[in-house]
């Protein structure tokens, strides 16, 4: 039987219609190139098994095996309250189902009930689906704190798609949000804007709260003064008492500029200015911090920053397979790089 061809770094150029050069930057992080060419490179590399010296290097030297000598059980756990009509939540769970596919291994999907936070309910539940035998499990974000403290309790390997809780004896992945929120401020100063006004929770969950932080950091670092009273910290109630709300502290404050922590935010304010007869970006500039799933189609040319996603999902698998085979090794927090698009919603003042 004739042995299979080698697939080199030509033989994906020619399948993906792109120069050799083009394809070693995408494999080698370096720029150049928009984040579809890069994703449908780094896709096609792994679905041909190809992998840079670099790349083979590294992995040899963590002690990664490079190919799977027996298939694993992983396990996704989303919340059962958003389920897979989250379109953050959906491309986490395609982008490891298809990492850990290529790497010889399945994951199973399971919904964890809003209910289940008692010991009465969380046993009976956790010994149904067999959590302590899973080779590992991929934690979601948005998961409620006291399931969540359970999941990383049990005495198998976990990756969570989110910031940790403090002492989490767990590997994490996630988006620089922080560095995310500085470049999104940076862009407003630069255009000229003084007063910007955050929209968005605050404390619902640990994600939020990393955000509304980062942006008090990020106006102090630009000199600017943060005054939470003049941010719309609350997103529930009927819109047309939130938009009177918000006209209120337009009014006071004369903001120019808002940031939106969440595709909610970003409705909340849009359904506003539409109410008002305001424009964006004409009569307010506007950048968004959630994930491009969410925002795909809501507003065209939104400017935000370009939050990993596919690349959390990528990245946390690998983290996954590395756990398994150095499981003395320390934990760590692994925060992912994103760049910022400028967008059509910002005008220079």
């Amino acid at each position: 039987m004739p042995m299979p061809k080698k697939v080199t770094l030509h033989h994906l150029a020619a399948e993906l219609g792109l120069s050799a050069h083009t394809v070693s930057k995408a494999l080698r992080g370096l720029p150049g190139m928009s984040e579809d060419t890069r994703h449908r490179v780094q896709e096609l590399a792994m679905r041909r098994g190809y992998r840079t010296k670099e790349q083979e290097n590294s992995m040899l030297f963590e002690r990664t095996p490079l190919y799977a000598n027996r298939s694993r059980r992983f396990l996704f756990l989303l919340p059962s309250q958003i389920g897979l009509n989250s379109a953050l939540h959906q491309a986490l769970l395609e982008s490891v189902q298809h990492r850990l596919t290529d790497a010889g291994h399945k994951v199973e999907l399971l919904f964890v009930p809003e209910e289940l936070d008692g010991a009465a309910g969380w046993e009976p539940w956790a010994a149904k689906h067999e959590l302590v035998y899973a080779d590992g499990l991929f934690l979601s974000p948005n998961l409620k704190e006291a399931v969540e403290r359970r999941l990383i309790e049990l005495p198998v390997p976990a990756v969570m798609l989110n910031f940790p809780p403090v002492g989490a004896n767990l590997d994490s992945v996630i988006w620089n949000i922080a560095d995310s929120m500085q470049q999104c401020i940076r862009l407003l100063v630069q255009s000229g804007h003084q007063r910007i006004m955050y929209i968005g929770p605050t404390d619902t969950v640990r994600g939020f709260t990393v955000r509304w932080h980062s942006y008090l950091t990020a106006l102090e670092a630009a000199g600017l003064q943060a005054e939470p009273e003049h941010c719309m910290l609350e997103l529930d109630g009927e819109a047309e008492d939130w938009q009177r709300r918000w006209l209120e502290k337009v009014e006071r404050m004369r903001p120019t500029a808002f940031v939106c922590a969440t595709q909610h935010a970003v409705v909340r304010l849009y359904t506003a200015c539409g109410a008002t007869g305001q424009r964006i970006p004409d009569d307010y500039s506007l950048v968004a911090l959630e994930p491009e799933p969410a925002l795909h189609g809501l507003m065209p040319d939104l400017a935000r920053p370009l939050l990993p996603v596919q690349a959390t999902g990528y990245r946390a698998v690998e983290r996954m397979l590395w756990r398994i085979a150095n499981p003395a090794a320390p934990f760590e927090s692994i925060l992912l790089q994103g760049d910022l698009h400028a967008g059509a919603t910002v005008n220079r003042l």
